[in-house]
């Protein structure tokens, strides 16, 4: 008897304890998933966020879209009319081209163009403006530069600079000791004669000219020309660009004697 009494007390021991471990653990999930729920709801309103700012910034981005593509119609709109005002603008012809002169080719004479450069004779007469005294000049198209007979001619030193001072004369002008010519050597030139091998360095100096309506400051080289009919040459670089020449003429623009 007292061992069935026992068996009975134990076996309610056991389900008692039992029903107590299933009460803690339906605890437990409950409390689970409570906080899941806690959770998911969390994220739901931080997603809910992020959508309202990006609704946001996409209403703003259609409101720029829209002032983007009046201010477009509007530019197209004066482009149009900005295009029919210059095709009623009349055209207007260019004014002509004077050439000018420089401050190293002048003339007395008023401007010409181009189109209608100064005929020079074969030979003309040449005043050489520092002495102001005339020679007779061949114009040669075939030789480069313009050269004078220098006679009498002395170098010298003037300011740490070469200078020269010589007679410029011909048949018809001889030297005066009134009427030297004194210029700073600009340049040097070396010319090989034509009899020998023998190389020759001439200097060069600037002198103001006037030739008719032709007033320029040119370069000659010097060199004793007594032995040539005329005491000055004029080459292609004094012509150049202002006079062309007729050789079948002579003194078109100054008499053969005048002085």
């Amino acid at each position: 008897m007292f061992i069935r009494l026992a068996s009975i007390a134990a076996l309610f021991t056991l389900s008692g304890c039992t029903l107590l471990n299933g009460e803690q653990y339906h605890q437990q999930t409950l409390a689970a998933i409570n906080q899941s729920e806690t959770h998911l709801s969390d994220q739901l309103v931080a997603l809910q966020d992020i959508t309202q700012d990006q609704n946001a910034d996409i209403l703003r981005l259609e409101s720029e879209v829209v002032l983007l593509q009046n201010e477009l119609v509007s530019y197209k709109e004066q482009l149009g009319q900005l295009s029919s005002q210059i095709k009623a603008i009349p055209a207007i012809a260019p004014a002509p081209v004077k050439v000018e002169p420089t401050t190293e080719r002048q003339t007395t004479a008023e401007m010409t163009t181009i189109a209608s450069p100064i005929i020079l004779g074969a030979v003309e007469r040449v005043t050489i403006e520092s002495i102001k005294q005339s020679f007779k000049a061949r114009v040669d198209t075939g030789a480069t530069t313009s050269s004078l007979n220098a006679v009498d001619l002395e170098m010298f030193e003037r300011d740490g600079k070469d200078w020269v001072r010589f007679h410029l004369a011909d048949a018809d002008t001889p030297a005066n000791e009134q009427h030297w010519i004194e210029a700073p050597v600009v340049r040097y030139v070396k010319i090989r004669q034509s009899t020998s091998d023998e190389v020759e360095r001439r200097p060069v100096v600037e002198l103001w000219v006037q030739l008719g309506s032709i007033r320029e400051k040119a370069q000659f080289t010097l060199a004793d020309r007594s032995q040539m009919t005329f005491p000055i040459l004029l080459g292609r670089e004094f012509i150049r660009d202002i006079a062309v020449v007729d050789v079948s003429k002579e003194y078109i623009h100054t008499n053969k004697s005048s002085h």
